[in-house]
């Protein structure tokens, strides 16, 4: 029988390292492909090595442990690692996934093994209804509703539901709107944990849609996805990892 493996997405080194050192104590036989530090990553690892198990924390910057369960689903056994309330806790309880609360414990984590190695024989879970309900209950979260951008002597007030995309510019991001272009001092990466990511879509590394500005995905003769826009000429290409998000399309 081949050994078991897993991958680790955790954007906090320390405890990923500590999660990942007590597995190798408790669980000496599984194989842990890849560690990942953000839901990006998170998706290329599942992508990339198919792993039987994925720990996966729930908040992370880039996409969130939920979206990337929504990959996962039906696909990998999930073990939640999270410092979320007793009231998502519940939900997970219910479910057919295990979880660790922050800070786990060995004890814990013990039991979490037990349980996902007694699944090993069965097909992972689907876990949409799941993840829809662990998302109602978590706390609700505080958006961006409007950008500050400097223009001149000037200040700009441009609101959320103007931009039509971001675009990272090295430390900086430009922000497009139908009819301008602007820039702001913040890093994309850091601008992705203030927008609703119901509206606001990666759809690269380095670009953020806004889902209501598309007018259609084009996929081209080798696959690759391409963004129309209903108020801009440009099209935006679609990377691997994003993909997933136009699959019902």
């Amino acid at each position: 029988m081949t050994a078991p493996t897993t991958v680790i997405a955790e954007d906090e080194p320390l405890l990923r390292g500590e999660l990942k050192e007590a597995l190798g104590r408790l669980w000496p036989e599984l194989r842990v492909l890849a560690e990942a530090e953000d839901g990006i990553e998170a998706i290329q690892a599942l992508h990339e090595h198919q792993p039987d198990i994925l720990f996966l924390d729930i908040e992370m910057p880039g996409i969130n442990g939920l979206e990337v369960a929504r990959v996962a689903s039906g696909k990998s056994h999930v073990v939640f690692v999270t410092a979320y309330n007793e009231h998502a806790v519940a939900a997970f309880e219910q479910g057919a996934v295990d979880y660790v609360m922050k800070p786990f414990t060995t004890a814990r984590l013990a039991t979490a093994i037990g349980r996902v190695r007694e699944r090993l024989v069965t097909r992972p879970a689907r876990l949409d209804g799941l993840i829809d309900t662990i998302a109602r209950t978590a706390p609700p979260k505080k958006y961006l509703h409007w950008l500050n951008v400097s223009q001149g002597a000037n200040v700009r007030l441009i609101t959320i539901d103007e931009v039509v995309y971001f675009q990272a510019d090295n430390k900086y991001t430009m922000v497009m709107t139908a009819d301008s272009t602007a820039l702001i001092k913040k890093a994309i990466r850091d601008l992705i944990e203030e927008l609703d990511p119901e509206i606001f879509w990666q759809i690269h590394r380095g670009t953020v849609v806004n889902a209501n500005a598309i007018a259609a995905v084009h996929r081209g003769l080798r696959g690759r996805l391409d963004v129309r826009l209903k108020t801009r000429k440009e099209t935006l290409p679609v990377s691997a990892p994003y993909a997933y998000r136009f699959r019902q399309m």
